[in-house]
């Protein structure tokens, strides 16, 4: 039985994130301003049919899909945001599964680390795909599980805060984020985030 483990709705993909999304994908290339779904089951190799599903259902584009032994992630967008909710619509019928079905997030690491160090802001930035972390900025590392909800949380966390998006790890057993910016900043996009993923943990229960 598959399980449905990330189904998270983006309206409206931010600049900082969609452009990340752009610069590490392999798919076609979303823009800031359409709509997105990550959809993200067990076992991995389902996620295969899942995306011929939404393919052949709809007119969306498939951004990202990366398929592991234990877990399939799936990225789709489109301009309209109807036509990307369709395709949810169309893979959860096929799946036999409901959104209220899917794993709830669960926040296993919050760490804010304020005035970050020169010497270690050269440690992240030496992996890094997204923003320079700048030294003496703040640094929020989140990690939840499943890993595809870190994409609604940093999505949310751009909408509402001027936060700088540093890297995203959206794929394996636990997601990563880590955000920058003043203390400030950073708290309000922090306080996105718990917001967004409690609703999930409402909407799901």
């Amino acid at each position: 039985m598959v399980q449905l483990r990330t189904f998270t709705f983006v309206n409206s993909l931010q600049p900082q994130l969609a452009s990340y999304i752009s610069a590490t994908c392999r798919g076609y290339l979303p823009i800031p301003g359409q709509a997105s779904i990550w959809i993200e089951i067990a076992p991995g190799m389902d996620i295969n049919k899942v995306t011929d599903i939404a393919q052949k259902s709809t007119d969306v584009k498939p951004g990202v899909q990366v398929v592991e032994r234990a877990f399939g992630i799936l990225e789709i967008h489109a301009d309209k945001q109807d036509v990307v909710v369709e395709a949810g619509r169309q893979v959860l019928s096929y799946l036999n599964l409901e959104e209220k079905d899917r794993v709830t997030p669960r926040i296993l690491t919050s760490e804010l680390i304020t005035n970050v160090d020169p010497h270690q802001a050269m440690l992240i930035n030496r992996t890094r795909k997204g923003n320079l972390l700048l030294p003496g900025q703040t640094l929020h590392i989140l990690e939840v599980e499943p890993a595809g909800y870190v994409v609604i949380a940093a999505n949310e966390a751009e909408k509402t805060s001027p936060v700088s998006l540093i890297d995203i790890q959206p794929i394996g057993a636990f997601g990563r984020l880590y955000l920058a910016g003043t203390e400030s900043v950073v708290s309000e996009g922090v306080h996105a985030i718990e917001a967004t993923l409690q609703a999930i943990q409402t909407a799901s229960t």
